[in-house]
């Protein structure tokens, strides 16, 4: 457990477990998240958990109001769950008002959240998939060059590092998926001003991390309704950009297809 985290957890941890849910806040400090186990789970056999973050001005309480997400995911017979930001958006490198951040109090809440969760509710830790859209795609890639071994893989939708991609990451190299629509114009591939930063170009992200995690070139594959671009490195680890046709929108079948990709390849 890292350091950061150690007095969080302990006053998580000082009494009985909180009454949480999907329609009640888990509470960790001065932060929270809500979970859903799969309808008729009976709390004893470990899962596997998709861990969303919200886009901008986003909730935890929204995100489990998605009857369609809730659905599918259930159905997977996995956990959901919904990580929820301080304020109206998340403390990321170089994020309007945000700087200076180096991302580090997002990425030790992700800690305790896990931590949370996984002591609380029969959560697979080796089966978690990180995802989330616009601005929580942003997270997700953030979450992925920072805390590569939290998660068996990565799914940003629609967001990637605020400015420019870092130099490098953490180890080891993480599985990601990125998904993003042809013609976004809230979060364009290229990016766009936003007060004095600047969303970054989704292919400078996927080019730092090809290098980083040494990608073999990419091979072009249509895969449920996306037009995707996948690259392998020698360890088997998987870095690969799909397309689909509009803007700024997601659809709940995206994280099934990126699960079921990580899954195939046996990394879930």
């Amino acid at each position: 457990m890292r350091a950061s985290i150690v007095g969080l957890i302990a006053t998580v941890s000082a009494g009985p477990a909180l009454a949480c849910g999907p329609d009640t806040d888990c509470v960790l400090g001065d932060r929270t998240y809500r979970i859903a186990m799969p309808d008729g789970h009976d709390g004893a056999e470990p899962v596997g958990a998709i861990v969303f973050s919200h886009g901008y001005r986003g909730t935890a309480r929204g995100l489990m109001r998605n009857g369609n997400l809730r659905r599918m995911i259930s159905d997977m017979n996995l956990a959901l769950i919904a990580l929820k930001s301080k304020e109206d958006d998340w403390v990321l490198p170089n994020s309007p008002r945000h700087m200076d951040s180096d991302g580090s109090e997002e990425f030790s809440y992700v800690d305790a959240v896990l931590n949370h969760a996984s002591d609380n509710f029969a959560i697979d830790t080796d089966r978690l998939m990180a995802t989330g859209f616009s601005a929580g795609g942003m997270m997700t890639w953030n979450l992925a060059c920072a805390r590569p071994d939290s998660f068996a893989g990565f799914a940003p939708i629609s967001g990637t590092f605020w400015l420019k991609p870092p130099q490098s990451c953490a180890g080891p190299v993480a599985n990601v998926i990125h998904i993003h629509g042809d013609a976004d114009r809230t979060v364009p591939l290229s990016g766009r001003p936003i007060l004095e930063t600047h969303q970054g170009d989704v292919f400078e992200a996927l080019e730092m991390y090809a290098d980083y995690g040494k990608f073999a070139p990419a091979k072009e594959r249509r895969m449920g309704g996306l037009d995707c671009k996948e690259r392998s490195n020698p360890n088997g680890d998987i870095l690969n950009f799909c397309m689909f046709k509009g803007g700024h929108s997601f659809r709940s079948e995206f994280l099934k297809l990126a699960w079921e990709t990580f899954e195939t390849a046996g990394k879930l």
